[in-house]
């Protein structure tokens, strides 16, 4: 497994494109700037087939610090979920939708 950055995938969609990195660079952050904008207003981002992000709010809770054992308090946050799609899910799962519905 390796890391793949922003840059890798500007050089991959240039070449496959003919289009300028720097055009490419300029539309991917447009892309992603526009995602973070939405989910900061509240809005749940739905791409067909591949997935769904949208922003909760992770409730207080308390916890223990290993070391001292000392309760902690740790505040209510916000946080991004991810649910993976079905041409997703069927690609990196190896299993589709009705083989789901079909176990439950």
């Amino acid at each position: 497994m390796s890391t793949i950055t922003k840059k890798d995938f500007v050089d991959r969609i240039a070449e496959k494109t003919g289009q300028k990195r720097g055009e490419v660079k300029a539309t991917l952050q447009l892309f992603l700037d526009e995602m973070v904008d939405e989910l900061t207003n509240g809005n749940r981002l739905e791409f067909r087939d591949f997935g769904v992000f949208e922003v909760r709010e992770r409730a207080s809770r308390t916890a223990q610090n290993p070391k001292t054992l000392e309760q902690v308090i740790v505040p209510a946050r916000k946080a991004v979920r991810f649910k993976i799609g079905r041409l997703m899910r069927e690609r990196i799962v190896g299993e589709s939708v009705s083989q789901t519905l079909a176990a439950h």
